[in-house]
């Protein structure tokens, strides 16, 4: 068995240890011990475990040694540190300690149940004795607690410490990701007055398919098969909707459809895209360095792309100047692209997107900008997070041209709400609006086919 005892303390220089990760000298000054006297007393014991443990390990040994091996030697030390301190907890207690001490060195402390709970979209930290989740679609306070804020800011310089980014007093706010892809904001003082703010957007271990969308009543069976020809016929996309309205989920389970021969090349602040072909290139902005320098925008990286002979683009959310570079992609031969846009309608998200050709610094006439609009997007599609925490795909709408300077769009399918029930659950419907869309020239060049049946006015349904 591996040993991760470090052989003479008293052999480690002081510099390298201070040097360690993770460590601190102490994280509670002796006079301020009373403060902390009401504390939950398990986590206060964890917690100097884990100080403890760091003192007491060889940390480069635990890269070397299964989860297995090191919980059997962190087992041994807590047991030996517990008797020393004359604290006395039956066998679940002390297996529930060793598991928590584990996820204090190798995870992300007090967040770890969490993260591990299937149930959960959404970890919102406010401070460090406030937690909230989504489960559900619906907000839930929790008993996860960290011991201070300096325990709280450790685990978060740790998430992002992990993608070579950094947050301190002179860069507060950051974008990151987990290793599973879910998102990561932070924000700690002095832009957060009570206390480092974290905020994770779980992504599923399983992407959710189309399927799975039908099952949750996100769309109908019918608009499935449609948005599976849109891909197919490589009609270029724009998702639109709210924060948290499932945009990113949508287009994961439409890039399921693209074929597995084709280049996919992905752009992304933060990467969390699941996409499941083989031949996929993932690129991620950089944000600049303590100097000011380094950055690599969006833009940047959507000007790169069209140099990496891609098939398709997917650009995970438009927000400036990079929706001009990406109509221009989608113009020039890389059918099929996508991306997503925050906004509350499809006529707005066309606006949002003629504002963001604006703040390309390229000063084009209104008209323009959205002929380049209209030639370049073929269907927007609108998802919402409705009161009862469920996402709707509620709008599937085709761009036909252009009237004069307007941008000329049909819906397809659209969601109409009815009311809500006796618990407060949506009640509505889904409707083909009986408009024939104008692309099934492209899906059935593309030698596929969608029945008639799919657009009639009367085929709906209740959810």
């Amino acid at each position: 068995m591996w040993n991760i005892r470090k052989t003479d303390r008293s052999s480690v220089p002081s510099d390298e240890h201070k040097s360690l990760p993770l460590v601190e000298q102490r994280l509670v000054d002796p006079g301020e011990a009373g403060a902390f006297a009401q504390r939950d007393a398990k986590t206060e014991l964890k917690v100097e475990l884990h100080q403890r443990l760091l003192d007491l390990i060889n940390l480069s040994a635990l890269d070397q040694m299964s989860h297995e091996q090191i919980e059997a030697e962190v087992g041994d030390i807590v047991s030996e540190e517990l008797a020393k301190q004359n604290h006395a907890l039956n066998q679940s207690e002390r297996k529930q300690l060793v598991a928590d001490v584990l996820d204090e060195l190798l995870g992300l402390g007090p967040l770890e149940p969490l993260l591990k709970d299937p149930t959960i979209a959404d970890i919102l930290v406010n401070g460090h004795n406030q937690v909230f989740v989504e489960r559900f679609g619906i907000l839930e306070p929790t008993p996860v607690r960290f011991k201070d804020e300096k325990h709280l800011l450790r685990i978060i310089q740790k998430i992002v410490s992990a993608v070579g980014r950094r947050i301190d007093e002179s860069s507060p706010m950051v974008d990151a990701r987990l290793a599973d892809g879910s998102r990561v904001n932070a924000v700690v003082p002095p832009l957060a007055i009570d206390g480092c703010v974290l905020s994770i957007r779980k992504f599923a271990r399983v992407p959710i398919g189309m399927e799975r969308l039908v099952e949750l009543a996100s769309i109908t069976p019918s608009m499935g098969q449609v948005l599976e020809a849109i891909v197919a016929s490589r009609r270029n996309v724009l998702i639109s909707g709210g924060t948290g309205s499932g945009k990113t989920t949508l287009l994961n389970a439409m890039s399921a459809f693209i074929d597995d021969r084709e280049r996919i090349v992905t752009i992304e602040d933060s990467a969390e895209l699941q996409l499941q072909q083989r031949h996929v290139v993932r690129l991620e902005t950089r944000p600049a360095n303590t100097e000011g320098k380094g950055e690599v925008a969006q833009r940047d990286l959507v000007r790169n792309a069209l140099r990496m002979r891609p098939d398709r683009i997917i650009l995970g959310e438009v927000r400036a100047g990079e929706a001009f570079d990406m109509l221009q992609a989608m113009n020039t031969g890389h059918d099929g692209s996508m991306t997503t846009v925050h906004a509350n309608t499809p006529r707005d998200a066309l606006t949002r997107v003629e504002q963001m050709i604006g703040m390309s610094g390229i000063d084009i006439p209104a008209r323009y900008a959205r002929s380049q609009i209209s030639s370049a997007i073929q269907v927007v599609i609108q998802v919402s997070r409705m009161n009862d925490g469920r996402r709707k795909v509620v709008s599937i709408s085709e761009i036909t041209g252009m009237e004069g300077e307007v941008v000329t769009m049909q819906e397809i399918y659209h969601f109409r709400l009815a009311g809500l029930s006796a618990d407060g659950q949506v009640q509505g419907r889904f409707q083909a609006t009986g408009i024939r869309p104008r692309f099934l020239d492209q899906v059935a060049a593309h030698g596929l086919s969608l029945p008639a049946d799919l657009f009639r006015p009367d085929a709906q349904q209740e959810t």
